[in-house]
């Protein structure tokens, strides 16, 4: 006897309706498809980031007055002349209290990146942030302990390091000629502190000019400038705070590479007078 099926068709299973053959094809495709299209998204990239913009960099020289700062961070910003000077002037810069809102002085000397978003305000509150990081207040208070000065009298006497030293080995020197002068009640008579005031740079300064009223000519007036003349380096600071033991008073740079320091007036008078015939015979 010979057995049926359900649906009365000997030795067979069941059998896949014609809607059943187009549904398991429809899924078939699909599933081929989703296979290729998987390798193609893995080879595919992720777009890549855009390279970061490179800056244009910022050279402050040591020494360098805040007028020069202020017309070089104009130009590296792209900024109208004068805006720099402005904000500077505005009061609003972090700086000590003896400052007076000044910030000569606090202007660390550095090379600094400018991007194009930086502003002037931006550059000036980095500069003013980086000294303070390197010249105090800690190390202005020991500083103070060893050699009686505050933070604000250090930048100066360093400003005045970093316009009369001729090397940086000469710099503990100059600084210990101030520190004598001022222990002494001696003027500081430095012609660095009158070109300042006197807005100019020169290495010729006159009878006359030793004479003049100006809060910057330390040879008629005791004691320091009232402000810092430049933006003093670290290697200046240094030899404010600490500079070497000696009893020097005077000095006279004869000829680059060769300053004189010495304690003894008459010694120093022949090394201005080498100087003056120094500068005699050089071409104009």
């Amino acid at each position: 006897m010979v057995n049926e099926s359900p649906q009365g068709t000997p030795g067979r299973g069941p059998r896949m309706t014609r809607r059943g053959r187009l549904a398991l094809g429809a899924g078939l495709v699909v599933v081929v498809a989703a296979a290729v299209l998987v390798p193609l998204l893995l080879l595919k990239e992720p777009p890549a980031p855009p390279p970061p913009e490179k800056p244009a960099m910022l050279l402050i020289p040591e020494g360098w007055r805040a007028s020069q700062v202020y017309e070089a961070v104009d130009k590296a910003v792209k900024a109208p002349p004068g805006t720099a000077r402005r904000i500077a002037e505005s009061g609003t810069l972090k700086l000590p209290d003896d400052a007076l809102g000044n910030p000569e002085g606090f202007l660390f000397p550095a090379t600094y990146p400018v991007y194009r978003k930086t502003t002037a305000r931006g550059l000036l509150d980095y500069m003013v942030r980086t000294a303070g990081e390197r010249f105090g207040p800690d190390r202005a208070v020991a500083a103070a302990g060893r050699g009686g000065v505050s933070l604000y009298q250090a930048v100066t006497i360093a400003s005045v390091v970093q316009a009369e030293a001729d090397t940086p080995e000469d710099m503990g020197k100059v600084a210990r000629v101030v520190h004598n002068r001022l222990a002494q009640g001696m003027a500081l008579q430095m012609d660095s502190t009158l070109n300042y005031g006197l807005g100019r740079s020169t290495l010729d300064t006159s009878h006359a000019d030793t004479r003049m009223d100006n809060p910057y000519n330390t040879y008629n007036r005791q004691g320091l400038p009232p402000t810092p003349i430049g933006n003093p380096g670290e290697q200046a600071m240094r030899a404010a705070r600490t500079p070497p033991p000696g009893d020097w008073l005077y000095f006279v740079t004869v000829r680059p590479g060769d300053t004189r320091f010495t304690a003894d007036y008459a010694e120093h008078q022949r090394n201005v007078q080498e100087f003056n015939e120094q500068r005699a015979a050089a071409p104009n």
